[in-house]
């Protein structure tokens, strides 16, 4: 799947890299706890990801679907130490070109479908 690739890049010791799986006019909204994200094109996406603190977290997806262009993911983030910090959900719509197009991903620290690694229980 291609968000999976994505993250996998973001995740990676280049995570710029995840710009060669986008369109040049990508759309994105991402749905944070300190506020919304949103824009167009590659430039705009460079400049979240290249302002993201280095610390070490990953995207773990644990559930994954696909509809003709559309794929949609649900998973949690983790630190470097395995601790789950919070779930996500991303949806991306595929291009003809199979990059994404559009993108919205929705994240929070403590509302999650399972249990977070590290969590009270």
């Amino acid at each position: 799947m291609l968000i999976d690739d994505y993250f996998a890049c973001l995740d990676g010791p280049n995570p710029l890299s995840g710009l060669d799986l986008v369109e040049p006019d990508i759309e994105f909204l991402l749905a944070l706890p300190t506020g919304e994200v949103s824009g167009s094109g590659r430039a705009d996406l460079a400049a979240y990801i290249s302002g993201r603190p280095s610390v070490g977290r990953r995207h773990n997806v644990l559930r994954r679907s696909v509809d003709g262009d559309m794929e949609m993911v649900y998973g949690f983030i983790s630190e470097g130490d395995g601790r789950g910090t919070g779930g996500f959900v991303s949806v991306g719509l595929v291009s003809e070109n199979g990059r994404l197009a559009r993108y919205q991903s929705f994240f929070h620290p403590s509302f999650t479908m399972y249990q977070l690694p590290g969590a009270a229980a």
